[in-house]
């Protein structure tokens, strides 16, 4: 079966939008964007914008996901085991991007957040999945899927107290809590002895 190769210009038009939306998101709040702000940004129509998106919280969503999120999910991906170096390594990267991603958009930071929580934790979510599942193909996938979930919405949870609650870098502050997380109760039960 043959694979349909996607038109470069559909591919670069495309990036223009986004990359247009990136830049007002550094000077403007996400609420004060307009699609006409976009497409005189991108140097393109109307309809060539919603050709590519059926608005700007779709391409919010796809900026997020597609571009920004890339890099986390590249850092992550080498990882082929679920374990200590896997869980910190997840935390900085989650924390690299929020990061990077208040920086570059201080004014559109606040507005974004509950769609970055989504995306972030979807996304953990099925990298998490697919470790278990390589690690512990013999158990219930749905237990497997819930150990997922956990984890995903503990690592943003984490990153989230971390950039609102901590003044120490990410890796002191990680190290913190690997322990129990790694070793849940027992390292409780050990520490008391």
């Amino acid at each position: 079966m043959a694979e349909t190769k996607i038109d470069p210009r559909i591919i670069r038009t495309r990036r223009l939008i986004m990359d247009a939306f990136i830049q007002l998101s550094m000077s403007k709040d996400f609420k004060d964007i307009t699609i006409k702000d976009i497409t005189t940004e991108a140097t393109v129509n109307r309809a060539t914008f919603y050709y590519h998106f059926t608005d700007k919280y779709d391409l919010l969503e796809k900026v997020l996901k597609e571009d920004l999120m890339t890099n986390v999910i590249r850092e992550i991906a080498e990882y082929d085991q679920l374990n200590e170096v896997t869980i910190v390594s997840v935390f900085l990267s989650v924390t690299k991007f929020q990061m990077s991603l208040a920086t570059q958009c201080r004014r559109s930071f606040e507005s974004f957040t509950t769609t970055i929580e989504t995306i972030i934790k979807k996304e953990l979510e099925s990298i998490f999945y697919q470790l278990l599942l390589k690690q512990h193909a013999i158990e219930g996938n749905e237990s497997l899927r819930i150990a997922a979930v956990m984890l995903s919405w503990g690592i943003y949870g984490t990153s989230v107290d971390w950039q609102h609650n901590s003044t120490m870098p990410p890796e002191d502050y990680i190290k913190l809590a690997i322990p129990y997380v790694t070793h849940g109760m027992d390292f409780l039960v050990s520490e008391e002895l």
